[in-house]
């Protein structure tokens, strides 16, 4: 199996389970690809250097799995890595919360076993895809996430003019406005009131941020819509955010928003569900008292 490994710099709590991870993989003869930066980390505190068949230094790998070592943010960055390639990815995690990245470090030996035998399903995630008829964007266009226009560093809130296939939807005054996917459904889109959605629903949830006018919330379209917003503002520019990355745009710009012609393709154990996550992550449903 050809098997491509990214990961962040912060793993000195999981050096012995990372150890142990990449002992598995050679005892299993497992064609590693390691991201060159990780690798190098690596090499500077573990004991002995990974053993790795090759680095990946750009675009240019492909793997038949792909091991994302972190937090939701390191998983968001490899789905990036992975783009339309489409490689399936398993979430370690060794960050916080871990709603994507939702293996333990003490699970990982056992996953990557079950990994090897075949043993996991895999959950296919829609995207969403950005353009501008007015602007250049210099990031990468597509979200697995959460689409979010933000307010500048001012106390002015945002104009923002918002169209589903064509049709006016509302004009929204707030700091900010997030489209959000339904695996993005339990990050920023629910700390700003959003609805949970399963990550099976082919659905955008559209949720202000400080709206002005209480009859502005949260709202439910199809995935296979276009939305369009255009911003104004009393500044001259304002925010567009892509999975935390960033870009700022004039005012009076135009973004769309559609499902992406690619998904993220997330490894689940067998045994998974839903639910469980929601309990087990959010506490759904969980009376402390």
């Amino acid at each position: 199996m050809r098997i491509a490994v990214f990961g962040n710099r912060y793993q000195e709590a999981h050096i012995e389970e990372l150890s142990t991870l990449f002992d598995l993989m050679s005892r299993h003869n497992v064609w590693v690809e390691m991201e060159e930066s990780f690798y190098n980390y690596l090499c500077s505190v573990l004991t002995s250097p990974p053993e790795v068949n090759d680095l990946i230094k750009g675009d240019d790998f492909n793997a038949a799995i792909a091991l994302s070592i972190g937090g939701d943010g390191t998983f968001l960055r490899t789905a990036q890595r992975v783009g339309e390639k489409e490689i399936p990815i398993l979430g370690i995690n060794t960050g916080h919360l871990g709603y994507l990245a939702d293996v333990t470090v003490d699970e990982a030996n056992d996953k990557l076993q079950n990994l090897l035998d075949g043993k996991y399903h895999v959950e296919s995630r829609t995207m969403i895809a950005v353009t501008s008829p007015d602007a250049k964007l210099d990031l990468w266009r597509y979200a697995l996430n959460e689409v979010a226009i933000l307010k500048e560093d001012t106390s002015s809130m945002i104009e923002m003019e918002a169209t589903v296939d064509d049709s006016h939807l509302a004009t929204y005054l707030a700091d900010g406005l997030i489209v959000s996917t339904p695996t993005g459904s339990t990050g920023y889109n629910l700390s700003v009131g959003g609805p949970i959605v399963a990550p099976s629903a082919p659905v955008w949830a559209i949720s202000p941020v400080a709206a002005h006018s209480l009859t502005m919330r949260p709202l439910i379209v199809a995935d296979d819509s276009v939305i369009s917003v255009t911003t104004r503002s009393r500044s001259e520019t304002y925010r567009i955010s892509l999975d935390g990355r960033s870009q700022t745009l004039p005012v009076g710009t135009t973004i769309e928003m559609r499902r992406a012609p690619f998904v993220t393709r997330v490894i689940q154990r067998l045994d998974h569900r839903f639910t469980d996550t929601l309990r087990s992550k959010l506490l759904w449903g969980i009376d402390k008292r």
